[in-house]
């Protein structure tokens, strides 16, 4: 697999949990989901079949995306009304 067909099926993934999921609202919540998302991918490479670790490491890139996207993401102030 050639790296843009990669960034491809994880900028997928990334977009259907983005609509499907809110923002992690702490690094703390978004270490934890990676964690979660690692440890699939660890059970199916030790444990599972190919095709199912395939489908957790694009769940696992795209939760480190999500990460980079949620805790980076800049927060705007409310505008003060002029008179």
């Amino acid at each position: 697999m050639k790296i843009k067909d990669a960034m491809f099926l994880i900028d997928g993934e990334l977009r259907a949990a983005s609509e499907g999921f809110p923002p992690m609202r702490s690094p703390h919540e978004g270490i934890a989901i990676i964690r979660e998302e690692y440890l699939e991918l660890e059970h199916e490479v030790f444990h599972g079949d190919h095709e199912k670790a395939i489908e957790e490491a694009i769940q696992l890139g795209a939760m480190a995306a999500r990460f980079l996207v949620d805790m980076t993401e800049t927060k705007t102030e409310p505008q003060a009304e002029e008179d």
